[in-house]
């Protein structure tokens, strides 16, 4: 038999029963739809989250102010760095820019309309370390830090919740009843590791530190965010960082730390890690249905076999071998299964680009994984239940099988 009479003869068994067929494939179609979705939901996290962490670059470092201990306990409220340390660490070889942050909530009044935000106190620096792009006007300078000046650069979020124009540089909002003029708006970004980049208010720590929050520690802030040149090795500059602040911080060598560092390659590299580990998970639930497809199969051609042996005696009573009948109902469950792992795939990436796109609204990567998977699967599968199957059809006594009824 050619090739060509091979797959006629499979097409027209699988046809014969209809519902039967359309089942199993159902079966196979579900199980490869499943784990093409799984693949894509995986791998979208797994997008999203570099995505969010390459924004601010993986020379990256933030240092957070840990809470102070005494006797034992931990003191929650007091912060252990100071805009002093921001620019020690900024006279390190390695690091290219530097700035102490301090953020706090706060309530933007412009005209008759109010929204609640996010204030930040930075350095200039700010922009170099957060990869922050001005689109009108511009950032507030080391002058403006130095003076405490009422200077604003605003997210074109936070622009358009005020009900501002396009270009709303010059325009004064007021936050506790200081006014602010905007000097600047960014660019639209997103949201990324650190936050929204699109709805917050950027002032100088000064002026957050003496106009608005009046605190009795005006050195002190929460955070400290810094970026290396790209050649140089985080580690060691990390270790550099942590041997300087506690010296500063006059830690003794049993004394825990005082503040957190964290290296955003680090914390990348993980997440990569962990939503690889859950793409895998997420595939193997879905193989579960794959494996049900499979028994499916298996179920139907042992069953056809049984239906068919008078057919299987009569070809093996007129000269048809073993091998013959073998390659006859692979065949047929090949087929099964490559009917169904092609309606299969069409369905899984229809689906995940369509919801995710435009009802979700993320972008979802399309790799080969889903086109590979669905090959293999249709081969693989096939192959698994259809071989006891046709093992079992070609095994048959001839004679036995002219006598069944």
């Amino acid at each position: 038999m050619t090739l060509n009479d091979i797959l006629k003869e499979s097409w027209l068994s699988i046809s014969g029963n209809k519902v039967r067929s359309f089942l199993t494939v159902l079966g196979i179609i579900i199980g490869v739809m499943a784990v093409v979705i799984m693949v894509a939901v995986g791998e979208t996290v797994q997008y999203e989250i570099t995505d969010q962490f390459s924004s601010l670059g993986t020379n990256t470092v933030v240092i957070r102010a840990g809470a102070a201990q005494v006797g034992g306990v931990r003191s929650g409220n007091r912060q252990t760095l100071t805009i002093d340390d921001a620019e020690v660490i900024a006279k390190l070889p390695d690091v290219a820019a530097v700035s102490p942050v301090q953020s706090s909530g706060a309530q933007v009044v412009y005209g008759n309309k109010n929204w609640s935000t996010s204030m930040m106190g930075v350095y200039p620096d700010y922009t170099t370390v957060q990869n922050i792009d001005i689109e009108y006007g511009a950032f507030f300078d080391q002058s403006a830090v130095r003076n405490a000046s009422t200077y604003a650069v605003i997210g074109p979020k936070t622009a358009s919740e005020l009900g501002m124009d396009v270009n709303p540089v010059g325009e004064v909002i007021r936050v506790q009843n200081v006014p602010f003029v905007v000097i600047g708006v960014s660019k639209e970004r997103g949201d990324s590791a650190m936050g929204s980049q699109d709805d917050m208010v950027i002032i100088p720590i000064t002026t957050l530190k003496k106009r608005l929050q009046g605190s009795r520690f005006p050195n002190a802030v929460s955070m400290i965010a810094l970026k290396l040149y790209q050649d140089a090795d985080n580690s060691v500059v990390i270790d550099q960082i942590s041997a300087l602040l506690r010296d500063r911080h006059k830690l003794k060598a049993g004394d825990e730390d005082d503040f957190q560092v964290m290296d955003m390659k680090q914390i990348m590299e993980t997440m990569t890690t962990v939503t690889g580990y859950l793409k895998l998970l997420l595939i193997a639930i879905a193989a579960v249905s794959l494996l049900v497809g499979a028994i499916g199969i298996m179920n139907m051609m042992l069953v056809s076999v049984a239906e068919r042996t008078r057919e299987i005696g009569i070809r093996k009573a007129i000269g048809a071998r073993e091998r013959h009948i073998i390659i006859q109902f692979l065949a047929e469950s090949i087929m099964i299964s490559f009917i169904g792992s092609m309606i299969g795939l069409v369905l899984g990436v229809g689906l995940s680009q369509g919801v995710g796109r435009f009802i979700l609204g993320y972008s979802v990567p399309f790799s080969l994984w889903p086109v590979v998977l669905s090959i293999t699967v249709a081969v693989v599968v096939g192959l698994a239940s259809g071989v006891m199957p046709a093992i079992k059809a070609a095994k048959l006594n001839p004679i036995d099988s002219l006598r069944y009824e």
